[in-house]
């Protein structure tokens, strides 16, 4: 949820998007399982912040922060709430909510309102609160309020403060315009192209070139064990079957089959459809022209497009069916009309509909013995799901009652089946590439919420199957044995070393490199053989390319003046990367290239964001915004302490 935040708050409305989103939080994750919040006795009072007259309450935040949590979590099964507050998302959701706080107040100084019916118009796109139909239903919405503990004042005044932000917003960041002189300027530095050369200080160079002995390598393994960890891995033991698993069920009787046949009396009687070709015209005579043309020959789409107008194929209606979508005239006369002839003009509320029967399919019906077979089977099938049900919940009473999965799984003549370990994101351990049985993957997130070994459960399966399992084995996460990974152990206890005479060694050559000394003869001066340095020529063009993971020493050339150098530590900071700078070539690009309206309309974009921005700042400090320190300390406490 944090990385979807972060990537509202850059996009083209950004500042927009993110507070609507967290105005509307509550109900973003209203089709998850998010339990209540445990806020409101934290210590540092009872808010968080104070807006002009209104407040922010530390239930409030902590549920908002919760409700993020939980949904990154589903993405990202191990993440910790220590792990997401520490990339800031408390913060993030707070200056949310202070914000859409603070243009409520700010739009009602000032005469704008959210009305009841705008309101409205949004609650019905809300998909959670939609039915079967696809349609807004007024018993799923109050159904998904009261199992999520929230009223209908709370939605509509969510919804109603992230409905006034987007009143004020839109309008501040709508059609920002760069002149096209900036715009060709900016357009000429994605065609800069520069040339350097990058060189790697390993530390390893550095290192004693003998090795460490076992106890020096023991001693580095134990305070560096955080390095090495595994993550936590559990073997699951499970028994998929289905109702071939019921031994003996009932036979359906007769009295049951005739039961069945009459309440399905309907698709057994004989019925009829029919495949229509239609055009609907606006008055009776030129319904009959049409019908005329079309009975004369002349093929129905032809006759229609020469009047400006369009035919549609309707296939497989029934009599009632078309009836509700026009009229039962119109119904009357394409069910009174034989196959390849023309309706006589039928008017509906929408129209004269002209009417080719392009086909007639008759379906007989059956009659009860003819149905028998049929009826039986599905019957059979309804009592050999009702005996697999009884089944099942009688092994899970055994469960219950502290049965183990083995007793089950023998009653039934299962044979068990146990995975390998599997880690909490589903990946086999030790095992790249391999994919755990479609069983077992179904059975992670369970498994992983089970509190200790041997835990039978029984739950449904996909297809109509049950499984029962269990826990057969946990491995808690810690570090990898040291004599599976001894040559990296070592290998990092030389980096380690020979860190600080890297860095030392890292600063020679840059000065070396200051005095105007080539960057080959630079590398020299440090005393050990050093990886020769790599050219790179490179345009901007090619760098923005890469995003999102463009390298740091690519990203940082290109940050730097021409004829100086700098340095970054190694991705796996096992050294240093040394960039030198030799040239900057600047971009040309003529004043009708292609490139220069999308530089304006992204220069535009960001320009827009930045009086969104601004406005949002100014607003801020107009209503008058004070944080309670204690009260977000609290909060963050409390969150950290309920959420590893």
């Amino acid at each position: 949820m944090l990385s979807f935040l972060r990537s509202m708050i850059h996009s083209r409305i950004g500042a927009l998007v993110a507070l609507v989103f967290l105005g509307l939080i509550a109900l973003a994750f209203a089709g998850a399982d998010v339990t209540g919040s445990r806020f409101g006795g934290v210590a540092g009072g009872d808010r968080v912040a104070t807006i002009g007259k209104a407040r922010i309450g530390t239930a409030e935040l902590g549920k908002a922060v919760t409700n993020a949590f939980e949904g990154e979590r589903q993405q990202n099964p191990q993440l910790t709430m220590k792990d997401f507050l520490g990339a800031g998302a408390l913060d993030e959701v707070l200056t949310g909510l202070i914000d859409r706080t603070a243009m409520v107040q700010w739009g009602e100084q000032h005469g704008l309102a959210v009305s009841d019916r705008l309101v409205d118009s949004e609650i019905v796109k809300i998909p959670a609160f939609q039915g079967p139909d696809g349609k807004f239903s007024e018993s799923a919405y109050k159904q998904l309020l009261a199992q999520k503990s929230l009223s209908d004042k709370m939605v509509r005044t969510d919804i109603s403060q992230g409905l006034m932000a987007r009143q004020i917003l839109v309008p501040a960041s709508f059609g920002a315009q760069f002149p096209q002189g900036v715009a060709l300027r900016y357009a000429s530095l994605l065609k800069e192209k520069r040339e350097g050369a990058f060189a790697f200080v390993p530390a390893a160079a550095f290192a004693p070139k003998q090795g460490p002995d076992d106890a020096a390598l023991a001693a580095f393994y134990k305070a560096h064990g955080q390095r090495y960890m595994v993550p936590e891995r559990r073997t699951i033991r499970y028994a998929v079957f289905d109702d071939t698993a019921v031994k003996t069920a009932p036979a359906p009787t007769e009295a049951e089959i005739q039961q069945r046949y009459k309440l399905n009396a309907a698709a057994y009687a004989p019925s009829e459809t029919r495949d229509l070709a239609q055009v609907i015209v606006a008055d009776e005579a030129t319904a009959k022209a049409l019908a005329a043309e079309i009975a004369g020959g002349k093929a129905i789409d032809a006759a229609a497009k020469a009047k400006g107008l369009s035919s549609a194929k309707l296939p497989g209606l029934t009599r009632d069916a078309l009836t509700s979508q026009t009229s039962r005239a119109v119904a009357d006369a394409v069910f009174a009309t034989a196959q390849g002839k023309v309706t006589a003009p039928a008017k509906s509320p929408i129209g004269w509909h002209v009417i080719r029967v392009e086909a007639v399919h008759a379906n007989p019906g059956k009659s009860l013995d003819q149905a028998r077979g049929e009826i039986a089977a599905a019957i059979s099938a309804e009592k050999r799901r009702a005996a697999l049900t009884d089944i099942s919940a009688k092994i899970e009473e055994q469960f219950s009652n502290g049965g183990g999965l083995a007793d089950a799984a023998k009653s039934l003549g299962l044979t068990l089946v146990t995975s390998d370990p599997l880690q909490a994101d589903g990946a086999v351990f030790g095992k790249p590439g391999v994919k755990p049985a479609p069983e077992a993957a179904a059975l992670v997130q369970a498994a992983f919420a089970m509190e200790r070994e041997g835990q039978a459960q029984i739950a449904e399966a996909s297809g109509g199957k049950v499984v029962m399992f269990d826990v057969a084995r946990i491995e808690a996460a810690a570090p990898a044995p040291l004599a599976q990974i001894r040559e990296r152990v070592a290998r990092d206890w030389a980096i380690d070393a020979g860190g600080i005479k890297a860095r030392t060694a890292r600063d020679g050559i840059l000065a070396a490199l200051k005095k105007g000394t080539p960057l080959a003869d630079a590398l020299k001066t440090a005393g050990v053989a050093l990886p020769p340095p790599s050219p790179v020529a490179m345009s901007r063009e090619q760098l923005n390319a890469m995003q999102p993971r463009i390298p740091e020493a690519l990203a940082l050339m290109f940050a730097m003046a021409q004829g100086t150098a700098k340095s970054i530590l190694a991705p796996d900071q096992s050294g240093w990367v040394i960039v030198s700078l030799a040239k900057v070539i600047p971009g040309e690009v003529k004043a009708d290239d292609p490139i220069v309206p999308a530089a304006a309309r992204e220069l535009g974009a960001s320009l827009g964001r930045e009086y969104a921005e601004a406005l949002r700042t100014a607003i801020r400090n107009e209503v008058g915004v004070k944080r309670n320190a204690d009260g977000i300390r609290a909060v963050r406490t409390q969150l950290v302490g309920g959420g590893q």
